[in-house]
């Protein structure tokens, strides 16, 4: 039986034909996942190699509105999880996605949630494998609520993270800040913003593989998601044991999101990113990573923003354009909820 509903009702949860028809058509006729066992089955050659290690990682998403300028609450999950397999040295894989869906919510709205995922996946290479439906109560969940794991293979000699960042090394961004936390505002249309923003969502795992071609002793990513690039910043230099300092002369902020923030009294320096990645390598390996990432769309305007100190430990600070200085701290509270 086709399905036939424009609204998700608590039949649709409850197991049985309408579950079913929910399932097979809106999420496996996309997804095409390979077989109908309540398990993935997967095989890859890299992990044949000796060496080779398996990368495992989770998210939730909960972004309102669920659809926005540049992306939708299904592109967040692929991209949110491709990129934390990514930023540790993976080749991102496999994802499983599960949904928890209020009743009510519009069935044409899943559709288009589920084909930006699928777009985005075969993007990045990978497949959706499995996942879950659940349906709750109308009151009860925000419309949808999608979580998403996802395992890559870390190949043999990668050793990127936190740790291995030494004084001396660049740091560098990918591209412009803070689009995706200015965008989101902005599509909320409560504060009568009128910005022309788009999120910078994107996945980056063919980004990171041309970063470590190009630079061999590339130290560290993470990608600058809630909390922005300060929180990345902060949470590196604690783990790594070093101080950073960053150039504001150097930041690549477009002017629509300068002035949103300071209109709102923000810093874009903790706005949400979901295309950006700051990285660490030795200052000579600077050159030649930021032609590879300029060379790829995801990172045409990467930019060295500062350079990694060895002490105070932990401590993150910002030259200014007047030649002073100031601490960029751990975000306290929240700038922006519901952002990713």
């Amino acid at each position: 039986m086709a399905l036939r509903d424009t609204h998700v009702t608590l039949a649709h949860g409850g197991g049985g034909r309408a579950m079913r028809d929910l399932i097979d058509e809106v999420f496996t006729a996309v997804f095409q996942p390979p077989g109908t066992e309540d398990q993935a089955r997967l095989m890859t050659a890299a992990l044949q190699e000796p060496g080779a290690r398996l990368a495992f990682t989770t998210d939730s998403f909960v972004v309102t509105p669920l659809e926005f300028p540049g992306g939708d609450i299904g592109t967040l999950a692929v991209c949110g999880t491709v990129n934390d397999l990514a930023v540790g040295g993976a080749r991102p894989l496999w994802l499983s996605a599960a949904f928890i869906i209020e009743e009510g919510c519009e069935i044409a709205l899943l559709r288009r949630i589920v084909a930006s995922m699928a777009a985005e996946a075969a993007r990045a290479g990978v497949r959706i494998v499995t996942g879950d439906t659940k349906v709750v109560e109308r009151g009860k969940a925000d419309r949808v609520f999608i979580t998403t794991a996802g395992v890559g293979v870390i190949p043999v000699g990668v050793e990127i993270g936190a740790a291995q960042i030494r004084p001396g090394d660049a740091v560098i961004v990918n591209g412009v800040l803070g689009d995706h936390g200015a965008a989101i505002l902005a599509a909320r249309g409560d504060l009568a913003l009128s910005v022309d923003l788009a999120s910078d969502c994107a996945g980056l795992g063919h980004l990171m593989q041309a970063a470590l071609a190009a630079a061999p002793g590339l130290h560290a990513a993470r990608d600058c998601t809630r909390g922005g690039l300060a929180s990345a910043l902060n949470e590196m230099a604690a783990e790594a044991g070093v101080a950073v300092e960053i150039d504001e002369t150097r930041l690549p902020l477009r002017p629509e999101v300068v002035g949103v923030c300071e209109i709102l009294g923000l810093d874009p320096l903790y706005l949400a990113n979901e295309g950006r990645l700051v990285l660490f390598c030795p200052e000579d390996q600077a050159p030649g990573l930021l032609a590879a990432l300029r060379s790829l769309p995801e990172g045409a305007g990467a930019v060295q923003i500062g350079r990694a100190l060895p002490g105070p430990a932990g401590r993150v600070t910002l030259r200014t354009a007047f030649g002073g200085a100031r601490i960029v701290d751990m975000l306290v509270g929240e700038q922006l909820p519901r952002i990713c």
